[in-house]
C-alpha cells in the first residue's frame, strides 16, 4: 500500500477501535483523556531525535498519527469536525502562510520566512498583539524564547549578541543585589530576569535553551550514577562519603568524557 492507503488504513482501524464491537478502552476515550497520553508520545519523539535512534522515531512519529486520528475519530463522533476538515484546514494554513513559495512575495531567508508566517497568522486569526498565541502552558523556557522569538520578527531586537551578553552580566548583578537584601520575593523576580536574559541569547546563538537544559539534566544525571557506580566499587556511598570525594570522582568522570 501506499502512504495514502496506509493513512486511510488507520482510519478504519481506530473506527473499529471505537466501534460497538470495539475496544472498551478506545471507547470511553475523551479528547481530555488522551492528553496525558499524547504529550507521554510527544516527550518520547524529543528523547528519540537527542538520542538519533531514527527507528525508534518513526514508530514514535506512528504513535504521533495516532494521536491525531483518534482525537479527530473523536470531533467526528460528537459532530464537532470531521477528518476532512482538519486536513483542509492545515493545507489551507500552509500555502496562505508561505506566500513565498504559493504566491508572489518574497523571503531570503529562514527569517524573512517567518516573518511572513507570523505577519498571515495575526491577519487570519485577528490577533490583537504578536505575541497572543503562544501556550502559557507551555515549558518556561520555549515559552520565553518564542515570546522573544515573536517580538524580534517585528524588529524588537538587538541588532547583534553583544547587548544581550551585557544584558546577563547586568541581571547578574542586580540579582546578587537582591539576595544582599534579603528580599526573596525580589531575589525570585531578578532570577526570573536572568533566565529571561540567558534565553535570549539562546536564540541569538539559535540554540534552543529547553534542549540545551534537558541535555544538561541528562549529563548530569549520568555522571552522577557514576560517582555512585564507582563509590559502590570502593565499598562505600553517597550517603557516606563527603562532597571531596565525591567531587574527585565528579572531575575523574569529566575527564574521561
Amino acid at each position: 500500500m501506499n502512504h495514502g492507503e496506509q493513512f486511510e488504513e488507520l482510519v478504519r482501524i481506530v473506527e473499529k477501535l471505537r466501534g460497538p464491537d470495539g475496544c472498551p478502552w478506545d471507547k470511553e476515550q475523551t479528547h481530555a483523556s488522551l492528553l496525558p497520553f499524547f504529550l507521554e508520545e510527544a516527550y518520547e519523539v524529543i528523547e528519540t531525535v537527542d538520542e538519533e535512534n531514527w527507528e525508534t522515531l518513526s514508530e514514535e512519529l506512528g504513535d504521533i498519527l495516532l494521536h491525531a486520528v483518534f482525537q479527530t475519530s473523536i470531533g467526528e463522533e460528537n459532530g464537532e469536525f470531521t477528518l476532512e476538515e482538519t486536513l483542509k484546514g492545515i493545507n489551507e494554513k500552509l500555502v496562505s502562510r508561505h506566500p513565498h513559495v504559493f504566491g508572489d512575495k518574497q523571503a531570503d531567508n529562514a527569517f524573512h520566512a517567518k516573518q511572513n508566517w507570523e505577519a498571515a497568522k495575526q491577519k487570519e486569526k485577528g490577533r490583537e498583539s504578536r505575541l497572543d498565541g503562544v501556550p502559557k502552558t507551555l515549558p518556561a523556557l520555549i515559552r520565553a524564547q518564542r515570546l522573544q522569538q515573536k517580538a524580534a520578527y517585528v524588529g524588537f531586537d538587538w541588532e547583534d549578541v553583544e547587548p544581550v551578553w551585557d544584558k546577563i552580566h547586568e541581571e547578574l548583578s542586580e540579582l546578587r543585589e537582591a539576595h544582599n537584601g534579603g528580599d526573596k520575593e525580589h531575589v525570585s523576580e531578578e532570577m526570573g530576569d536572568l533566565f529571561f536574559a540567558l534565553v535570549n541569547l539562546c536564540r541569538f546563538l539559535e540554540i534552543p535553551a529547553e534542549d540545551a537544559l534537558r541535555k544538561t539534566n541528562e549529563k548530569f544525571t549520568s555522571r552522577f550514577l557514576l560517582i555512585e557506580k564507582e563509590l559502590a566499587r570502593r565499598g562505600s556511598s553517597v550517603d557516606g562519603s563527603s562532597l571531596e570525594e565525591m567531587d574527585e570522582i565528579w572531575e575523574a568522570v569529566k575527564k574521561k568524557e
